[in-house]
């Protein structure tokens, strides 16, 4: 008899403790406070639960001011502004998710990125790419509060990143004449179409051509036209001769308001040209995803290596330190293969004849 009831005492007991932290759970809910066992655990027993010393996006934002700081010194503005998106999913997703609006930073576990991950593909709509480079950004962080010992365990310790391959647009020589022959009376269109060649026919990143100045052409003993100017997002120098068509088109602004700030030609946000390219592209009746990027490609496939160009001279002008980022740009044209191929028709012809 005496055990059973000691037994009912405990178990009476244990309901009201049960009960206590169930209400004490709904009040940090209620509260926005970050929920673990030790901090249910401190609130019971009356134990004021300490304010972290360092948070996620405390240390998101010390890291994201410093970069702002080295915006054209060590760093390019797109990749500032990249710094800045990711802040602002980082911070969303932690509202949404824990209902708070900061976290301790060694509260970042295995489960917190595959959540983060899930959260940028579908409350983001973020490709596997695009989330994958979020949470690149976000390793960064978590990085740095390892170094400065801010966080005890890596949560990146057994995840790893892979980027899937992508088949990127550009345009055939074909789809480039049909755009240069195409005149626009609308003034935006017209600057846009130019701009756009312009990247076709240089391999100039959009940073790059937005920056251009006059102080990066100069000409060679020859008398030739070169863009020798460092890419904004790498540092590395382009050294690119100048064909007539950006010539003519530089030319072509040389009385422009532009000039009067040293720019070679009038560049809107890549937002508006990219609105505008898609716009160019519906009227040539060009039926590929087309971007100001897409110049870049433009310029390694169809304009350079179909042409003959070797890989090293066109990593050489797209400012590549190696042939490898250039093959990522780098496509083989059907008729490419077909004109080398027909070498080995020829060789081999005699043989069939003989069959």
């Amino acid at each position: 008899m005496p055990k059973t009831r000691e037994c009912r005492e405990l178990n009476a007991y244990m309901d009201t403790v049960k009960l206590r932290l169930m209400t004490l759970q709904r009040e940090m809910e209620l509260d926005g406070e970050h929920i673990t066992p030790k901090s249910l655990l401190n609130k019971f027993l009356g134990v004021a639960n300490e304010k972290p010393q360092y948070t996620i996006l405390g240390v998101f934002r010390e890291h994201n001011d410093k970069c702002a700081k080295l915006s054209g010194i060590d760093m390019s503005a797109a990749t500032v502004e990249r710094y800045e998106t990711s802040y602002k999913h980082t911070a969303e997703f932690i509202k949404q998710t824990y209902h708070v609006d900061d976290m301790d930073i060694n509260s970042v576990d295995h489960r917190f990125i595959t959540d983060y991950e899930f959260y940028l593909k579908t409350e983001r709509a973020c490709s596997h790419n695009t989330a994958t480079k979020y949470l690149k950004n976000f390793k960064k962080i978590t990085r740095i509060a390892l170094a400065n010992e801010c966080m005890v365990k890596d949560p990146f310790a057994n995840i790893k990143f892979r980027l899937n391959e992508v088949d990127r647009d550009f345009l055939e020589d074909h789809e480039l004449k049909r755009i240069i022959d195409k005149r626009f009376s609308i003034e935006r269109l017209e600057q846009v179409k130019d701009m756009f060649l312009v990247l076709c026919f240089t391999g100039l990143a959009f940073s790059d051509l937005k920056g251009l100045r006059d102080e990066h052409i100069f000409t060679d003993n020859n008398g030739a036209k070169w863009i020798r100017k460092k890419r904004q997002k790498t540092k590395n120098m382009c050294n690119i001769p100048l064909l007539d068509i950006p010539l003519s088109i530089f030319e072509k602004y040389k009385e422009h308001p532009c000039r009067t700030k040293g720019e070679l030609m009038p560049v809107a946000s890549n937002q508006k040209v990219n609105a505008y390219i898609k716009e160019i592209m519906d009227i040539c009746g060009i039926q590929k995803a087309i971007s100001s990027h897409t110049g870049r490609h433009t310029f390694s496939t169809t304009v350079a290596l179909a042409n003959g160009v070797s890989i090293e001279s066109v990593a050489k002008m797209l400012g590549h330190s190696n042939t490898n980022m250039t093959r990522h740009y780098a496509k083989v044209l059907d008729r490419t293969i077909m004109n080398e191929m027909s070498n080995v028709a020829d060789k081999f012809q005699y043989k069939a004849v003989q069959l």
